[in-house]
């Protein structure tokens, strides 16, 4: 009998089963000091209402997935909840399993979450991520965001400080 391939890399809609990866890489990513300005690794359930709040329909959470192994994810989250003339605009959060980087995860999960944003209702669009995290930067301006601002300083590591550059997009002119 031959055995069945595993399924090519495919992007979907997380759901709770997906935490302890999606915990997994984001804390992989508190651990680098470069990649987030969490200090301290997080649990599932911290994230469990987190994920409960990004309705697939509204503010979505996606997952790449490789061979039933989730490899990176990314989220479209509110900016200002409660706040009715932002319901348009939406932040964008992304991350790769440390053993995956630089496959074309990030670039595949960005472009699921622009290409739903029409659907979304979301004209908006923009990044929030340290100054000393090239990686990113380069990925945001491949997909068209463009520096909109730049908090200097303003994340202390102890050993290191750098600030917060904002990257932004409108998805729907």
């Amino acid at each position: 009998m031959t055995p069945t391939p595993p399924p090519a890399t495919g992007i979907r809609v997380a759901v709770p089963d997906d935490l302890p990866a999606i915990v997994e890489i984001y804390n992989q990513a508190v651990s680098m000091r470069t990649a987030t300005a969490d200090l301290t690794p997080i649990s599932v359930g911290d994230r469990t209402s987190w994920l409960e709040e990004h309705h697939p329909y509204t503010h979505p959470v996606f997952v790449a997935e490789d061979g039933g192994t989730v490899t990176g994810w990314c989220s479209i989250s509110p900016y200002r909840p409660g706040r009715m003339a932002l319901r348009h605009t939406a932040e964008i959060s992304y991350y790769v399993h440390e053993d995956f980087r630089r496959r074309g995860i990030g670039s595949r999960l960005i472009a699921r979450a622009v290409d739903r944003c029409p659907s979304l209702e979301i004209r908006t669009l923009f990044a929030i991520l340290l100054d000393i995290n090239t990686a990113s930067v380069g990925i945001l301006e491949k997909f068209g965001f463009e520096k909109w601002g730049h908090l200097p300083g303003v994340a202390d590591f102890g050993e290191v400080e750098c600030g917060h550059l904002y990257y932004g997009r409108r998805v729907i002119p």
